[in-house]
This record gives C-alpha cells, structure tokens and sequence, in this order.
C-alpha cells in the first residue's frame, strides 16, 4: 500500500497493528477513496454482498407524479435465481418478505436481504395505474452464470441502427464482441447504440475490444488510455493494440478491425450503475469519435488498480487486496470524472411503467437514442422530472469490487 496506492501520502503514519484485518486496511484508506476493498479467499462473508451478486436481480423504489411509491423490478439477469424463479423486469415489487415497501425502509430491508439465503417477494404486475396479478415467488441464494451479449437491428427509412446491451466486461468476451461487430457489418449497419445501463465494468481490455470496434481512422498505436499513480505508480500509456493484448484470450487488434463499423457518431445509454470499464469506454472513444450519452449521469469510477495477493506456493495469506493505484485518461489525457460523467440528453429509464424489456424499441432510454437518430431531437418527455427515484438496490457501494 505504501509503495502503489494512490493516496499513500494520506496514509496515517501510525496505523492500529491491533484491528481485525478488514478494519486495519479500512483504516489506511483515503477518506473520499469509495472503490478500494480487500477479501479473504477463503471466507465468502467477506466479499462485497448486494442484491445483484446474491440472487441476480436489482429493482428500484420511486415515486410517480401523484406521490404513489411503488418498487419495479429492473434488472432480472439470464439464468440467475431470480430468472429461474420467474421474475422479470418490469415486475413490480410490494412486499419483501411479508413486509410492504415504503420509502422509509427500502434500504433497511434491502440489507437484509444481503444477511439471508432465501427471500419471498410479493409481485405483479402494472396495469392501468396500479399492481394486479400478485403472487408470491421464493428466490434462494445462487449463482448466475456470465451474461450474454445481446444485440438487435432497428430499421427505419432504409436506415439500419444496431443496439448492444453489454451486462459487464468480462475477460475472454472478445470472440463474442467480434461475432456480434461482423453481423452488424454484414447487415450495413449505419449508427450503434450501446446500452452500458448496469454495467459496473470489469476489463479494461474487453473494453478497449468493444472501442476498436466502433470509429473509423484508428491503427493499432493509436493511443487508447493513460493510467497515472502515484511517485512510485508513475504513468503508463497503452494503444488499443498493448490493452486488448492484456487479456491473453483476446482476438488481436488487426482481426477486431476487420469487422470495425467505422462509424463517426455513437449512442452509449447510462445510469448511475455505469461504472469503471464502461465510463472508460464513453471517455476514452471521445478523441476519435462523437459520443452521444443518453440516459442519466455516471457514477464516476476514474480510477483503476490491480489485485495485490500473496504469490507463493503453497500460499500462506488467503487475503487479496484491491487498491486503487491509478487514475485513468483518454488518449487527450481527458479524465477526472470523478462525480460521474453527465448526458448529452437526459433520460429517465422509470418515467414510463411498466419498464419494457432491454432491446425494446418503445423503451424510455432506447426510444430516445432512436427518436435522435431518426427525427434528430430527444423525446421531449424523456427528460422529465415527474418520477422521483427514492432509492435503488444497486447503490455506488454495491459497484465496489469492479
């Protein structure tokens, strides 16, 4: 820590040698670092605990115009345990665990469902203004196996646009990212909405990937990102060539470009779920194309690191530590997005219910990406303010660990 965290200058000088482990490196941190962590391998309770990463869903508590507050279920991932219990976005939410939802408790209940490994929801459905067809589902603590890629060709006017919903940036997602590119290619696709709405982030080399893949004019030195640490961190400058190469499983640049779209505009759909990997993707695309943000602002992770664990054989320290060593630029040396990074055309993804499923072409945040597409203006009720969001299972500290 003393040699590559970030803020080791504001480390204290007498640290307690006496606290728990988690504590004692709690107690070196910088008041305002959000994003360093550290867990023990080998005990589960200590990794970073949220609704999404237990159960595989997240919903959020908002309040509509006639002050009615009601909870909609927005995020069911394939193939989790709420998927397999048959929730579905656009799902409303009235009880948890027999206890109705309400402004006052939602964060409260929300953390106990983080202590447990079985939950019942109550839910139905939004019809004509209000929630019918409740019924009772039981979602046990689980799994949820890594996330597609998904992607759909909207057409009008002769006018092909292809939408990407990228759940996160795994390593090893290139082949994926490249098959997608190449059908898009095929199709004569002209304009790319990329949907980073819950994506925490993840690689930075899947992220580079998905970037080569989009504007027209760059070569394999083109610069993609600066990371800069601390004295000891110093700064590194890698092309989209150096980052896609980190993950050891990637398709190489040279092949990635051959299904490039070449496109001059792109339409990246956020919300305060947007975090690391994928902001890097709507800073560092900037100095080679347009970026049209659509959606709400970012949560601001700028910074970047590597896992700090013990290498010997046997290992004798089960503990991993996740610091934050550097902050991250674009190739203009553009950064500092540390209170997030805010729309071009502000959207609100709850100011129409029920929600639609993602890749729905009437859906609040997609519609307005297409509306500027084809009639170049936003939806003028996109950017209402009639819907008050109270509060989301997938808080800033629920990012943490990405």
């Amino acid at each position: 820590m003393k040699r590559y965290y970030y803020w080791a200058d504001q480390m204290p000088a007498k640290p307690d040698y006496h606290l728990p482990v988690k504590d004692f490196f709690k107690s070196l941190l910088y008041s305002l670092d959000r994003f360093s962590f550290a867990v023990n391998t080998q005990d589960p309770s200590s990794y970073p605990r949220s609704v999404r990463n237990m159960y595989g869903f997240d919903y959020a508590v908002i309040q509509l115009a006639g002050g009615n507050v009601v909870t909609t279920v927005k995020l069911v991932m394939k193939n989790s345990p709420a998927f397999n219990s048959g929730l579905q976005r656009g799902m409303m939410i009235t009880k948890i665990n027999g206890k109705v939802i309400t402004a006052a408790n939602a964060e409260e209940l929300t953390s106990a469902i983080k202590d447990q490994t079985v939950i019942e929801l109550t839910v139905g459905n939004w019809k004509n203004g209000a929630v019918a067809d409740e019924k009772n589902l039981t979602i046990y603590y689980g799994y949820s196996s890594e996330q597609p890629v998904e992607s759909r060709i909207f057409e009008k006017n002769g006018k092909k646009t292809g939408y990407l919903y990228i759940y996160d940036f795994p390593d090893g997602m290139t082949p994926s990212l490249s098959q997608k590119f190449a059908a898009f290619k095929a199709a004569g696709v002209q304009e790319l909405i990329i949907d980073l709405r819950y994506n925490y982030g993840g690689s930075v080399s899947s992220a580079a990937a998905l970037c080569s893949m989009i504007p027209s004019g760059i070569t394999s030195s083109s610069p993609f990102i600066i990371y800069k640490g601390n004295k000891n961190g110093g700064e590194v400058k890698r092309t989209f060539s150096q980052q896609i190469a980190y993950d050891p499983n990637a398709v190489d640049f040279n092949t990635l470009r051959a299904n490039a779209l070449g496109l001059s505009k792109v339409y990246v759909l956020t919300s305060q779920s947007t975090a690391s990997a994928s902001e890097i993707v709507i800073n560092n695309l900037k100095p080679y194309i347009q970026v049209v943000q659509v959606g709400d602002l970012t949560l601001g992770k700028d910074m970047a690191g590597f896992v700090v664990e013990d290498k010997r054989k046997p290992k004798k320290i089960s503990w991993q530590l996740h610091p934050v060593i550097y902050k991250v630029f674009n190739a203009n040396g553009q950064g500092s997005y540390s209170n997030g990074i805010p729309p071009q055309i502000t959207a609100g993804e709850y100011t129409t219910l029920p929600l639609l499923p993602l890749g729905d072409q009437e859906e609040t945040l997609i519609s307005s990406a297409l509306n500027n597409i084809y009639s170049k203006s936003a939806e003028k009720n996109a950017s209402e303010r009639s819907v008050k969001v109270l509060f989301q299972s997938d808080t800033p500290s629920a990012a943490i660990g990405k």
